[in-house]
């Protein structure tokens, strides 16, 4: 057994002990949930620190997304679930296929509903599954590692950053001492958890309001929305249709009844229903001129 391991964690701020929390195996439940919730307080302010890295990471999604190209996240445990998490709410929420952002978890699907530990080390599987996607400089890869050392994570973002894509890491410590140098470092200081090494806890929330942000301003920015209503979501559901519904009704000003047919006649397609009724088109005609707009409504309306 190597001590390497021990020295590389040790003095990580996500593996320190937290003294406001010492105690809270024998306090009361209220007291205990209200220390979780002032932990969860510094979260937000910690990303907000970020935004400048997180903006350089959007504007490489941007130029992957308008070059042909991909976003691919790779993480173990919960920072690969989430990753995965991220990924898999894109397609409904924006209308796009589900190979334009893609998530890789340490283990594949198996370890999405139940954990396995060990395999965050296999480093020769982070390289490998990023092979398999045959990434190129079209691509961005977003490497997820709370701890910032995870060997299948490093593994997988050298390995991309080799293959010439775009490379971001995200992890929530600050020493970030890597093998190689990628593009952008995205780290919030988020602190120890209030359970030690739980990271599930506060990097895990600081990595999903990331992820958040990295892919809606991301869409946003090729067009996925008019304002901010979700003009390209896919109907797939009795929620999403009336959904649908109600956008056309705020954006076109029509009753329930004429919005309802509008999106019948787009094939239930918000952004092309829109496109319709503003320019009095037919449904081949409004897809065309989306198309020459790049998807983009306020190019055609504004």
């Amino acid at each position: 057994m190597s001590k390497k391991v021990f020295n590389e964690i040790k003095d990580l701020a996500t593996e320190s002990v937290n003294k406001r929390t010492r105690s809270i195996d024998i306090l009361p439940t209220r007291k205990v949930l209200e220390l979780i919730n002032d932990e969860d307080q510094k979260i937000a302010p910690a990303v907000k620190k970020v935004i400048p890295q997180i903006e350089k990471a959007v504007e490489l999604v941007v130029n992957s997304f308008e070059s042909g190209g991909h976003l691919y996240y790779i993480g173990a445990g919960t920072s690969g679930r989430l990753g995965v998490l991220d990924a898999s709410e894109c397609p409904p929420t924006f209308g796009v296929k589900p190979s334009l952002v893609q998530g890789i978890i340490a283990g594949g699907r198996r370890t999405l509903v139940r954990s396995k530990e060990g395999i965050e080390d296999d480093a020769e599987a982070g390289a490998r599954e990023i092979e398999k996607k045959k990434v190129s400089s079209k691509d961005t890869v977003i490497g997820i590692a709370t701890s910032n050392r995870t060997p299948y994570t490093l593994a997988g973002l050298k390995q991309a950053k080799k293959m010439g894509a775009s490379t971001v890491f995200l992890c929530c410590n600050r020493s970030v001492k890597l093998p190689f140098k990628p593009d952008v470092i995205i780290n919030p200081i988020t602190g120890p958890e209030a359970i030690a090494g739980s990271t599930r806890m506060k990097a895990g929330t600081a990595t999903k309001l990331i992820l958040n942000m990295i892919t809606t301003t991301a869409m946003v920015k090729i067009g996925k929305t008019f304002g901010n209503l979700m003009v390209d979501l896919q109907a797939t559901s009795e929620k999403l249709v009336q959904r649908s519904i109600k956008t056309l009704m705020t954006v076109c000003d029509l009753n329930y009844n004429q919005a309802k047919k509008l999106l019948e006649k787009a094939e239930g397609h918000v952004k092309t229903a829109i496109v319709m009724h503003f320019k009095l088109s037919d449904l081949k005609t409004a897809k065309q001129l989306l198309k020459s707009a790049d998807g983009h409504l306020s190019r055609i309306l504004r």
